[in-house]
């Protein structure tokens, strides 16, 4: 992906101080602040991640720091590079199109599950997480500054409720971890469409589907709906670097 399209989505939000939670090592918590900061694009695509600046950022020493960014090259949010250290992962076209053909397949099974086995207590969580859901998206629509935490909270939750009654840890497990590699895809491609999609009609449309058990629906509806996020990271990578050559 180009570096004015990676200067382009980059965020506003500041990085805060590391304070472990209860039973959290100080590198585990180094390495949560690093993992949001990556996702929401705070620290940007291919950015050198210096150990003497990432200790005046985030406050914590040289040895917890190079832990976590190890931590975090595990996890493919950032790259090692040898003896010259360590940078952020780039925003890969290819790499998201595997990782979309990953989720859709993960996802769908899951949903298929959960629509099989989900009973009343299942249903209410999928009713209220599409209500919150439909506030964002209108929300959204009035964002000036990229796609806002509480939406991606709101996403994430609504997504998770429509499968939580799958009954598979092991596709749960494997899913949350798609979906923590496909955010940053997800904030760039919606902050660059804001206004060009319907993304209530599309997440009425899956709910609708869902409490209906439909599954077959429901499952084309994931399919399209992770597609389209895809398609739209590429056009926006097509038009950066079509602005960078004219």
């Amino acid at each position: 992906m180009t570096k004015v399209l990676a200067q382009q989505l980059e965020s506003a939000f500041e990085a805060t101080d590391v304070r472990p939670d209860t039973g959290e090592t100080l590198a585990q918590a180094a390495c949560r602040a690093l993992r949001i900061d990556i996702i929401r694009g705070v620290r940007s695509p291919d950015e050198r991640l210096r150990i003497e600046k990432l200790k005046t950022i985030y406050n914590v020493g040289p040895t917890p720091l190079r832990e976590a960014l190890q931590m975090l090259v595990s996890d493919q949010l950032v790259r090692a590079e040898g003896n010259r250290g360590f940078t952020v992962a780039p925003l890969d076209l290819k790499e998201f199109a595997d990782l979309t053909v990953a989720r859709i397949a993960v996802e769908t099974a899951a949903l298929r599950l959960s629509i099989a086995n989900g009973g009343n207590d299942w249903e209410a969580r999928v009713v209220a997480a599409n209500y919150l859901m439909e506030k964002e998206d209108a929300a959204l629509l009035k964002a000036r500054d990229g796609v806002t935490d509480a939406w991606e909270q709101a996403n994430g939750a609504f997504h998770a409720a429509l499968v939580a009654a799958c009954g598979s840890h092991w596709l749960l497990r494997m899913r949350d971890g798609l979906h923590d590699q496909c955010e940053r895809y997800r904030r760039a491609s919606i902050y660059r469409k804001l206004g060009e999609r319907d993304l209530h009609a599309e997440h009425q449309a899956l709910a609708g589907a869902t409490l209906a058990r439909d599954a077959d629906m429901a499952c084309t509806l994931t399919e399209r709906h992770f597609t389209l996020t895809a398609s739209s990271l590429a056009e926006a990578a097509s038009a950066a670097g079509a602005d960078a050559d004219a």
